[in-house]
């Protein structure tokens, strides 16, 4: 289960990869790897069939981005994410965020078995500061109903 402190953890990362970004805008890959950016994380994108996004270098895995990022979001089936999850420890990247629909149990008994910070289950557009109002009012629903993490 998701705690606060996750969300916490890997919201005060600088630099975020986004694995699963989109060169459709109307992709929820897209749309966090924009997000990102416009709140002013240093982001990364991550698509092995993209070569460039929004006139920025898009790179096939984690391995081929030269400086490290602090943490990732995964944005891809399920099945991907098991692998890329394994890529992100062997590099040292501890902090991990499965967007709702990309987690599977085993990425996630494999990152809580390495020690990474995982979140899961939870959308990022309601957390990342600021927060617009259409996630800010679900946000608001979430805490009325007691879901969001503790």
């Amino acid at each position: 289960m998701t705690t606060k402190q996750a969300v916490n953890n890997f919201l005060k990362n600088k630099s975020i990869a986004v694995v699963g970004v989109s060169r459709d805008k109307k992709k929820f890959g897209y749309a966090a790897y924009k997000g990102l950016k416009d709140k002013e994380y240093d982001v990364f994108p991550v698509n092995p069939n993209v070569d460039v996004i929004d006139s920025e270098k898009c790179y096939a895995n984690l391995t081929s981005i030269k400086k490290k990022p602090d943490g990732v979001l995964l944005v891809v089936p399920p099945k991907q994410s098991e692998a890329v999850v394994r890529e992100a420890a062997d590099l040292g990247i501890e902090s991990v965020w499965f967007q709702q629909g990309s987690s599977s149990d085993e990425a996630i008994k494999f990152c809580e078995e390495k020690g990474m910070s995982v979140v899961s289950g939870e959308c990022i557009f309601m957390f990342a500061e600021p927060v617009d109002s259409i996630h800010k009012f679900h946000r608001w629903i979430w805490k009325i109903f007691g879901k969001l993490p503790a």
